[in-house]
Parts: C-alpha cells; sequence; structure tokens
C-alpha cells in the first residue's frame, strides 16, 4: 500500500510507476480528478488524475476502486490520453460497478458554494465536484456506474435529486436550472463508452488474491487532508489514509502488507489551511521555482515551507507506516543550510503532538534545526552510498527522527533517478 504523508502532491504517481512492474495489480482507492499524479519516462512527462499510475507498464492491471469517484468525461478523456501514447486500456482497467459518479450539478453546486464563502473560510476546492458527490453518496442519493444499466433507475434518481438540486441552484444561488433529459442523455453514452471495463472489482481483486496475485494499493492526496484526520475542514472529501484504502478497494486489513509513506524532502500545500512551516520569503519561493510547485491538477501556484516532522509523526502513526519514500531530494541541492522543523511552540510551550484543529494548529510556532546542506547534485547516484555525505546525514537524521526508514529516495524527476536505501 502507498499512501501520502502530507498535504498531497507527495511525488507518489512517480512512485507507483516505478514500482508497478514488480506488482500484478494497481488499485486506485479514493478521490476523484482533483487529484493529479505525474509521471516522466521516455522524455515525456504525463499527468494521470483517475487511472492509475501503473498504466503505463503493459503487464500491469489497473483498477478504480470502489472509493473514487468518477467524472465521465475526465476519464474518458485519460483513457484517450493514455491510448494515444501507444498503451492498451482495454483488457487492462477495471472499473467498480459501486464507484459513484460525479454529475454536472455536483461541479456546478461545488463552484457555487466556495464562491459564496469569504476570505479565510475558503476551502480552495478545485470546483471539480469532489466534494459534493461524496454528500450525496453518504446522504445515499449518490448515482453510482451500476445505475447507468438500468434508465428508468438512473431516471427515477437524478429527477428526484435534480428536483432538490434545482431548487438550491435557483432560489438561493439564483442561477440557471439544469436539465434532466440532458444529463440522461450525456451519461447513456458515457455508459455505452466504459461498459467494457465495468466489473465487481471487490469480487475480482479478493480472486486475484486467492490466486497469488501481488496488488498495490495507490491512494491520492495525504493524511494532512483526510476528511477525518486530516487538518479539517481544510481537508478533502474522503480517507487517503490506510484505513481509507481497504474500505475503498474491497481489500481486506488482513491481506495488507507494508505501508510506504510518501513525503516530499520539504513540505507544500495547495488551497486554503493551516501551514506551520511555510515560508513567505525568497527561500519558499526557491523552493517553488526549482520544484515546479504547480498543481497538476489546477495549475495553482503550490505553498512551500520546510520538512515539518511534528506533522509527519502524526502521519505515519495514522496510517501505520512501514516504509518512508523521500521524493524531490534534488529540490534541495543548491541549499547551504537545511531546516527541519522537530517540535511546535504553543503559548510559550514546547509540544511535540500535531493538533489537528484550526484554532490551535493556526498558532503554532515551528521550533527548527538546521542541517548542512550539500551544494551538490545527487542525479547519478543509485546507492546510498553514492549520495553526498550531508545528503546522507539528512537522511540518517529523518529517519532517526521518525523511526521509520526511508527505503526509497528520489533524486530526480526521471523514472530511473532512484536510489533504493
Amino acid at each position: 500500500m502507498l499512501v501520502g504523508t502530507q498535504f498531497g502532491d507527495e511525488g507518489k504517481g512517480k512512485l507507483v510507476d516505478y514500482l508497478s512492474d514488480k506488482y500484478d495489480i494497481v488499485v486506485r482507492y479514493q478521490g476523484g480528478a482533483n487529484a493529479g499524479h505525474t509521471i516522466c519516462f521516455d522524455g515525456k512527462t504525463v499527468v494521470l488524475h483517475l487511472i492509475p499510475s501503473g498504466i503505463f507498464n503493459k503487464d500491469c492491471i489497473c483498477v478504480i476502486g470502489n472509493g473514487v469517484v468518477i467524472d465521465p468525461n475526465a476519464l474518458l478523456d485519460e483513457i484517450k490520453k493514455v491510448e494515444e501514447l501507444g498503451y492498451d486500456v482495454k483488457g487492462r482497467l477495471f472499473i467498480s460497478h459501486n464507484a459513484h459518479l460525479i454529475m454536472p450539478y455536483h461541479k456546478r453546486l461545488d463552484s457555487l458554494s466556495e464562491s459564496c464563502l469569504t476570505g479565510d473560510n475558503k476551502i480552495g476546492t478545485t470546483g471539480r465536484g469532489i466534494g459534493p458527490s461524496y454528500e450525496d453518496k453518504f446522504a445515499r442519493k449518490g448515482i453510482r456506474v451500476v445505475d447507468l444499466l438500468n434508465r428508468e433507475v438512473l431516471k427515477e434518481k437524478l429527477r428526484e435529486n435534480l428536483a432538490a438540486k434545482n431548487k438550491l441552484i435557483s432560489k438561493v444561488y439564483e442561477q440557471e436550472e439544469i436539465d434532466v433529459e440532458a444529463i440522461i442523455r450525456e451519461y447513456e453514452e458515457f455508459d455505452k463508452a466504459i461498459d467494457p471495463y465495468v466489473t465487481n472489482t471487490q469480487l475480482y481483486l479478493n480472486r486475484q488474491i486467492k490466486a497469488g496475485k501481488t496488488i498495490l494499493l495507490e491512494g491520492a492526496q495525504g493524511c494532512l487532508l483526510d476528511v477525518d484526520h486530516g487538518t479539517y475542514p481544510f481537508v478533502t472529501s474522503s480517507n487517503p489514509t490506510s484505513g481509507g484504502a481497504c474500505t475503498g478497494s474491497g481489500v481486506a486489513p488482513n491481506h495488507v502488507g507494508k505501508i510506504i509513506g510518501v513525503c516530499k524532502a520539504y513540505t507544500t500545500r495547495v488551497g486554503n489551511g493551516d501551514f506551520p512551516t511555510e515560508l513567505d520569503d525568497e527561500i519558499g519561493e526557491a523552493l517553488g521555482r526549482i520544484g515546479c510547485e504547480f498543481g497538476a491538477t489546477t495549475g495553482r501556484k503550490r505553498r512551500c515551507g520546510w520538512i515539518d516532522l511534528v506533522a509527519l509523526r502524526y502521519s505515519l502513526t495514522v496510517s501505520g507506516v512501514t516504509e518512508l519514500a523521500l521524493t524531490k531530494l534534488d529540490v534541495l541541492d543548491t541549499f547551504e543550510e537545511i531546516k527541519v522543523c522537530t517540535a511546535y511552540m504553543l503559548d510559550g510551550k514546547e509540544i511535540l503532538d500535531f493538533p489537528t484543529e484550526h484554532q490551535t494548529l493556526s498558532r503554532v510556532q515551528p521550533v527548527y534545526k538546521s542541517l548542512k546542506g550539500w551544494m551538490a547534485s545527487n542525479a547519478n547516484a543509485r546507492s546510498f552510498s553514492e549520495l553526498h555525505p550531508n545528503t546522507q546525514a539528512y537522511i540518517t537524521y529523518l529517519e532517526e527522527a521518525l523511526e521509520v526508514p526511508v527505503t526509497f529516495i528520489s533524486v530526480g524527476p526521471g523514472r530511473d533517478e532512484t536510489v533504493f536505501k
């Protein structure tokens, strides 16, 4: 299993792409098209939003699990993109029949709701309908992939949903209502296009486990954006943590082996919300510029800061991480001094535990330890011993402070620019 340990954007896509030749199946278990996994290989850079990052390994089967909310247009565009790159999708991609669909009214309500918020109350949503789709799921009003199979069932559910949604859109937001029949026609065409991919993925995955196949569960976003365990309310609408992997795939916890936590060598965050180590200065600007820190989905500039061990320890505990993958280490190559947040100061007292509530987290101040930078490139290193001594010292310090081994180190964006420890 592979999970994000920060605010998302940790580089999970590269790791899944790299590891996919060691697994038979890769499963995306939560989130929607608000997540972007960037993969660099053979001189190409590709961003995936829904299809698991193992799709570019021709021997790997990819599954979109029941915990994902699917935007039909985004999915079809992505399938087309992968096929245009010369990779077969049919027979290698399966979509859960229980996955929920993002409807046009979800996107509309997402944008309208966010536009009514002001200042610090804005969540920073991508406006792609993720939250409203999950809201309907848990209100038991969602439209699932399986509902597309019966036109009358689809019609009945849509009419019932839109009777309430259109009142909200027209009476509260004073916008034009959405046409039910147009949605039915659109989603019937979508059903025809995805029908070859739809299956009972829970049943499929468990049969493959019995047959001895290996499975990698791939999450989107990160622990600090988890709706239950993150910096609520500035979170996503699903569970990127390891617990979400089981519910979002149908794979039971007793089948899970190692849990790989992915973190950057520094920290970034997209959207609003507390960020204790954020650097609103030339160092933060340099991290963003060198790291090309712009959202793969939205293009929004990411906020940047030093690595935060208080937050990381919390994430590793919540997800039960057994080993760490450290990404974008190369972004630190030009820094003479590198800082690590080891604790917080709150009301004059040092604290080591991460407070998830906004009222407390917004008041903490980071306590830093300074380490020597290496002022050199590690791009050609393929083993830990080949890394610069100061780089080795940085990684060893993280391992000792977090009490979790770092087993994967990314020294560049390319698939092969990787060190295993």
